[in-house]
């Protein structure tokens, strides 16, 4: 069993507090106006931990969700278990675009849909909120790619599988 759902990182203008002296009436302070973000599709395996993402620079939608959702099937597909892949109910994850595949694959890979409204039962919410507080909680990155590189690092042993995960992930 698989738990899939997409995030963004944000980027924001980094803001300061200081003292200003009494005498100037409207300090001007400058700051980088940006609200840049990074996306990425993820899914974690419950039984073991293992992480599979696919950074999304353009939009969420059924075109790019597809290659995820075969880029899943290809990872998941050596056990020779039948995979269930749980999702919430975005519109892009019921795409038409899609639809035929998953029928066909649906004996091996089958695509269970949460009732809407409903993340907080979506197990890789958590994986996101640790992701935030290891790689951007209270860090400054210059530029979205420094930042996109944070989170990757994070990312990028999960891969293999993780007791970390597996644990924050259990279903209970």
């Amino acid at each position: 069993m698989w738990s899939a759902d997409e995030v963004h990182f944000q980027q924001h203008g980094s803001r300061c507090r200081m003292w200003v002296p009494p005498e100037i009436k409207d300090p001007v302070l400058l700051h980088h106006p940006t609200r840049d973000s990074v996306g990425y599709f993820g899914a974690v395996r419950l039984r073991d931990g293992k992480f599979v993402f696919q950074r999304e620079d353009v939009v969420f939608n059924s075109e790019t969700f597809f290659p995820f959702l075969k880029k899943l099937r290809q990872a998941s597909c050596h056990s020779g278990r039948r995979v269930v892949v749980l999702l919430d109910n975005a519109k892009y994850h019921h795409g038409s675009l899609h639809e035929d595949w998953r029928t066909r694959a649906m004996p091996d890979f089958a695509v269970d849909f949460l009732r809407p409204y409903s993340p907080e039962l979506n197990p890789i919410e958590r994986v996101w909120k640790l992701t935030r507080r290891k790689a951007t909680h209270n860090q400054y990155f210059p530029t979205l790619g420094d930042g996109a590189e944070g989170v990757e690092e994070v990312f990028e042993p999960w891969q293999t599988g993780n007791e970390t995960l597996r644990r924050l992930c259990a279903v209970i």
